[in-house]
């Protein structure tokens, strides 16, 4: 099978390790899969991230989420970081709804290790909402040391620390990304799963 990843995107990558290490690629998708990528993406109607259990599953769509989770492209992201991410279990979402409540700062629990987004959008003219930044602290959208475009085939990673703040200002509407968490342990990446079930359920019961 043809990858559908071009993993010299993050070789080639901007890093930086300030105000922690992360790295902002683009093309990480290659061009000719694009097409097969936008017809197979999910029909999801719920905002938020579902985990890959939660959503059905199809052609090429189904290829991405499996060389996501390789243990090949967790070599090169590996090498990126300089730390092995071999041992630790991985937990991919995807979310197509944003809500103007989704992008708080914040920095993850300390249950995650590393995390990485692909974006799937064919363009963004939304101005500043829904640009997700690399931040200095926990207040404030500016300055910012690196903000992403999440159009399609761009990607961003970036290693779990007591300041690794993130966030972006609101945005309503479609929104597509794939994100890949790097976690702990099994017993964390299994309570993980059944929180963001149980999230799902009360949004399917609430509306919200």
């Amino acid at each position: 099978m043809t990858s559908l990843l071009n993993a010299e995107s993050i070789r080639q990558s901007q890093y930086a390790a300030d105000p922690y290490p992360h790295f902002l690629g683009a093309n990480f998708l290659r061009a000719e899969a694009i097409p097969a990528l936008r017809r197979d993406f999910p029909e999801i109607t719920k905002p938020g991230y579902l985990t890959v259990d939660d959503v059905e599953l199809k052609g090429a769509f189904r290829d991405l989420i499996r060389e996501l989770e390789s243990p090949e492209l967790t070599e090169v992201l590996s090498a990126r970081f300089g730390i092995d991410l071999h041992p630790y279990p991985r937990l991919t979402t995807i979310m197509k709804r944003s809500q103007p409540k989704y992008g708080a700062i914040h920095t993850d629990g300390p249950s995650k290790v590393m995390t990485m987004l692909v974006y799937m959008n064919d363009e963004w003219q939304q101005g500043e909402g829904g640009r997700l930044r690399a931040l200095y602290n926990g207040t404030d959208f500016e300055p910012y040391a690196c903000e992403v475009p999440p159009i399609m085939g761009s990607v961003f990673g970036f290693l779990r620390t007591d300041n690794s703040w993130h966030g972006h200002r609101p945005f309503a509407g479609e929104r597509g990304v794939v994100q890949i968490a790097w976690i702990k342990d099994q017993k964390e990446l299994d309570r993980k799963r059944r929180r963001n079930s149980f999230a799902q359920v009360l949004k399917g019961v609430f509306g919200r």
